[in-house]
């Protein structure tokens, strides 16, 4: 198969597709890649690098869409990249439809088929390859939280750990799966007063095993979230419904509560966000204030650490990526139901039911 590799394009966007170790795996097995110049510059590859793994350089995207059968990109595709689609196309990379609608409709236009990353499941019903990212994102919203924590950067003034006589920190972690728990872990270890709240109990017996007393747990009823929104300085929203919109959880009257300079970070922006008062920012302006409260709704939040990402995101879909490569879309999907619940649009149609719900759009 020929397997395309362009550049991202989205604002602050460095990671890549497929990284030259994960070309070379390709190519291996007989596929021929091709790579959009300076695809990998933004993580300090260049194009010997991929050249040397075994790729071809094409001068552009529209000359990689033109050659390629498969398209592996990491961010959903934007308005001129969809244009390059074709129904021969198969594409394969993030695409959190459920918030996005004119991309749904313009993959749909494009008679694309399109196997979207967050979707594809393990036997034990996890997302294994939005899992590399949830962790990125996790740990990455505690340190940005407590960034924006500080005076100098709008917010309350307060360290994230505390110091001997002065308390820490309160940390709000809304989900508790595995943004929420990578969320903790760095929040614990920087000395935060930290809870986790979930609406599955076994989970939230798990969490409390897993951490002992290093963090407290609650039950995520509407009471206990607006008493949480209201305690805390750094509320994190982490929760995740696979290929739907997120829930709403804190509310803008819930925001009128809370302290002055207080942060709050939607990791689940990407799904719509988990915050009434959320909308989706980018690295180049990362924040904004409602009543007093600074949100932090960056849609590609991985992609400030854009080495350890695209290496994290390959080790995921690499085996993915092969098997496509290998058996042809129809085929591999047929072989692997888990490969197959990542197929979202095909032959101009919604495949994926919690995005067609979210969507409105009928299931087919």
């Amino acid at each position: 198969m020929r397997i395309g590799v362009p550049k991202e394009i989205k604002n602050h966007e460095y990671r890549v597709g497929l990284t030259p170790p994960s070309v070379a795996e390709l190519a291996a097995a007989g596929h021929e890649v091709v790579v959009e110049t300076g695809a990998g510059s933004g993580i300090d590859f260049t194009d010997e690098d991929y050249i040397a793994a075994g790729a071809r350089i094409l001068p552009d995207a529209a000359s990689v869409f033109a050659a390629a059968d498969m398209i592996v990109k990491v961010k959903e595709p934007q308005p001129q990249e969809i244009a390059l689609l074709e129904p021969r196309h198969l594409l394969f990379t993030y695409l959190h439809l459920a918030a996005d609608k004119p991309q749904a409709e313009g993959l749909m236009k494009s008679g694309a088929t399109c196997i979207a990353y967050e979707t594809v499941t393990a036997r034990d019903g996890s997302l294994p390859l939005l899992r590399p990212m949830s962790e990125v994102a996790g740990r990455m919203s505690v340190q940005v939280g407590a960034h924006y924590l500080e005076k100098e950067q709008g917010g309350r003034g307060v360290l994230l750990g505390g110091v001997p006589g002065v308390a820490p920190a309160k940390v709000a972690i809304l989900g508790g799966g595995v943004s929420g728990i990578n969320a903790a872990q760095m929040a614990v270890g920087m000395r935060a007063d930290v809870t986790i709240y979930d609406i599955n109990n076994a989970r939230l017996a798990e969490l409390d095993m897993f951490f002992s007393n290093q963090i407290k747990t609650a039950y995520a009823s509407k009471a206990a979230i607006a008493a949480a929104v209201e305690r805390a300085h750094l509320v994190i929203g982490a929760v995740l419904v696979p290929g739907a919109a997120a829930p709403k959880l804190v509310t803008r009257e819930m925001l009128k509560t809370m302290k002055r300079g207080s942060v709050l970070v939607d990791i689940a922006i990407d799904q719509g966000g988990c915050f009434e008062t959320s909308h989706p920012t980018t690295h180049a302006d990362p924040v904004f204030e409602v009543d007093g409260i600074i949100h932090y709704c960056v849609a590609n939040m991985p992609g400030a650490v854009a080495r350890t990402s695209a290496f994290a995101l390959n080790n995921a879909t690499l085996p993915f990526a092969l098997k496509l490569a290998n058996l042809g879309a129809e085929a591999a999907m047929a072989a692997d139901p888990h490969l197959a619940a990542g197929l979202n649009v095909s032959d101009g149609k919604i495949r994926h039911k919690a995005v067609a719900d979210a969507l409105d759009l009928p299931l087919n």
